[in-house]
């Protein structure tokens, strides 16, 4: 199937409106552990010009050790009041575009800071491609079992109702990131325009009218 690839001046005039139709909103991206937050997150960033920050770097810059250690020393809902605090001081420094971790929208105070200060976007991976990602990787404390395919399918089961709360939904899978990022631009123009479409009266001078 053949794809329409667009200009380069009307992508770029696209990701221009996205931002002028943010104001102080910030973008944030959830979904499990190895959906691919921090990868694409980055690559929306530049095409976007926001900054881009891990909230993961954020809480071990502030706590001044790594995640897994945070676990192993003072467990994990010492970590989760810690993640809270972090994602709430980035939101209120907005706009920016912020990878959070697996665990994160789960907490009700943080989805509602979420819902008020920016658009979030759920990257949706299949339990095999997130298992076959984050085998690479030695630092996922939930992971650090005898079955982690086991306890994937137990976090998919509990956090992927909650993500589906998310503004906006993209299917992270094994196909070229430019890809998944096109996707995430595209469905985030999308939703600005509805968002317009219900909630403003008068479009005049509204960025994300296109363009006569």
């Amino acid at each position: 199937m053949s794809e329409t690839v667009l200009p380069a001046h009307a992508s770029a005039s696209r990701e221009a409106a996205i931002v002028a139709a943010l104001g102080q909103r910030s973008v944030v991206l959830v979904g499990m552990m190895g959906a691919g937050k921090s990868t694409i997150g980055r690559r929306m960033a530049m095409r976007l010009r926001l900054p881009f920050i891990d909230a993961d770097n954020e809480i071990e810059a502030a706590a001044g050790m790594s995640i897994p250690d945070i676990f192993e020393v003072h467990g994990e809902p010492h970590f989760r009041d810690g993640e809270a605090r972090v994602i709430a001081r980035l939101l209120d420094g907005g706009p920016i575009l912020l990878a959070t971790g697996g665990g994160a929208y789960m907490r009700e105070d943080t989805r509602s800071r979420i819902r008020d200060k920016a658009i979030s976007m759920w990257l949706k991976a299949d339990a095999d491609v997130i298992l076959r990602r984050v085998r690479r990787r030695e630092n996922r404390p939930l992971l650090k079992a005898a079955d982690p395919a086991a306890i994937i399918a137990q976090l998919i089961e509990t956090r992927h109702p909650v993500y589906a709360q998310t503004d906006i939904t993209i299917d992270s899978r094994d196909v070229p990131q430019e890809k998944i990022v096109d996707e995430a631009i595209f469905a985030l123009h999308e939703h600005m325009l509805r968002l317009r479409t219900s909630t403003l009266s008068e479009p005049t001078g509204d960025p994300l009218s296109p363009t006569p």
